[in-house]
């Protein structure tokens, strides 16, 4: 079983409150809009980071990951990246080849809107954790946290902290 936090939006802001929940994990996962590679850096000290870059991302941060991440984590198929859009309205930038090789779990940031949502036509889970940083128009800051057994994704809960 593997334990992961789910994170997007940090926007170049991470602190001890973020930090107590990443030690409690197997895995962070970063869904893009990083802001400043001291965020990423806190977590790899910490634990295993998986993350794609954002739109506001510099170059630094492009060099360091990449646009999309598609990997296997125990038997499931994961996709993430940073605008993807949602079930029935997918970007047009992956439309096709989210409809060609769907993923099981499917994972974008961007919206600063936590949403889970199921896509029964293509069979997959959507999630995107809403944003933890403090820079947008979200009023609470959010992360989501699960696990992955298997084949099964389970445990899902939903951490939010104070009004920004």
């Amino acid at each position: 079983m593997t334990t992961i936090l789910l994170l997007s939006d940090t926007h170049g802001y991470i602190d001890d409150a973020i930090l107590k929940y990443v030690k409690d994990v197997d895995e962070v996962w970063h869904a893009g809009d990083i802001g400043d590679l001291k965020v990423t850096d806190a977590i790899k000290n910490l634990k295993p980071i998986r993350a794609v870059y954002g739109n506001i991302d510099d170059s630094k941060i492009r060099l360091e990951f990449p646009e999309h991440n598609r990997f296997l984590c125990e038997d499931v198929d994961v996709w993430i990246t940073h605008i993807g859009g949602y079930p029935k309205a997918y970007n047009t930038r992956i439309r096709e080849t989210i409809k060609a090789n769907p993923p099981r779990l499917f994972i974008c940031g961007h919206s600063h809107i936590l949403k889970v949502m199921p896509d029964a036509s293509l069979n997959l889970l959507h999630m995107n954790p809403g944003a933890v940083g403090k820079h947008g128009f979200h009023k609470t800051r959010t992360m989501l946290r699960f696990t992955i057994d298997g084949s099964k994704i389970e445990n899902l809960e939903v951490i939010e902290f104070n009004k920004r």
